[in-house]
């Protein structure tokens, strides 16, 4: 659904089967976002962010109980994109958005090397352009190997207002379908596809995707290493 596309929909415009439990939860939810964007953004549009975005859940997500959760936290990316977009709001660091097809692997790995060394240095963000069910068990096993938990990411797609706020955008395979704005920096990082390969053959898939991450962040500035992080 495209940002104009939900700014025709008004609030509690929710599928008739979703249930009380749910409804709940999502009308938490939306208080927790209008308070956070209170002065940004009003009731409403954190409101309709937060529907669309649990509309995008809504038939992929493996368990029910999860999707406001998720909805949430997706609703809240996007409207710190927005606010960045329309220059309501400057954090004064770089963000990267790292996109795949899926959003299961090589993306969720790479923004799980880029949380773990750029700290509070960076925004990560990832996206896909179809994307998956779950991340890949694989690739969430390989990072975990190297101390990175990346278990609670989930696939998502992307949005115009999270491309627009990017300021690199670095693609793995999602070839003509990523999104091209212009003004921002663009890199295309050739990286094998985890999706249905064993343990042993994603390791040197991520070592691959740590050496060209680490290469990125020694060229932008400024990202400070994380205390206890690894060069």
């Amino acid at each position: 659904m495209t940002t104009e596309q939900e700014h025709e929909r008004g609030p509690g415009q929710l599928a008739p089967w979703v249930s009380l439990d749910q409804q709940l939860a999502l009308k938490t939810a939306a208080t927790r976002l209008a308070e956070e964007f209170k002065g940004i953004y009003g009731h409403e549009t954190s409101g309709r962010f937060l529907e669309s975005s649990f509309d995008q859940f809504d038939d992929r997500a493996t368990v029910a109980r999860f999707l406001p959760l998720l909805a949430e936290r997706w609703a809240r990316q996007r409207l710190h994109a927005l606010a960045k977009v329309e220059g309501l709001a400057h954090t004064g660091i770089p963000t990267v958005l790292f996109l795949c097809t899926h959003n299961a692997g090589r993306s969720q790995m790479a923004l799980g090397f880029f949380n773990y060394h750029a700290g509070t240095g960076g925004i990560g963000w990832s996206g896909g352009s179809e994307p998956g069910i779950e991340v890949n068990p694989a690739a969430v096993e390989a990072m975990a190997e190297r101390g990175i938990d990346i278990t609670a990411e989930f696939p998502k797609p992307w949005t115009d207002e999270v491309v627009r706020a990017a300021d690199v955008v670095v693609s793995m395979g999602c070839g003509d379908a990523c999104p091209v704005f212009p003004g921002k920096r663009y890199e295309d990082w050739d990286i094998a596809d985890p999706a249905g390969q064993t343990l042993v053959d994603v390791r040197p898939i991520g070592d691959e995707v740590e050496r060209r991450f680490l290469t990125l962040m020694s060229e932008l500035e400024p990202v400070p290493r994380k205390p206890g992080g690894d060069a």
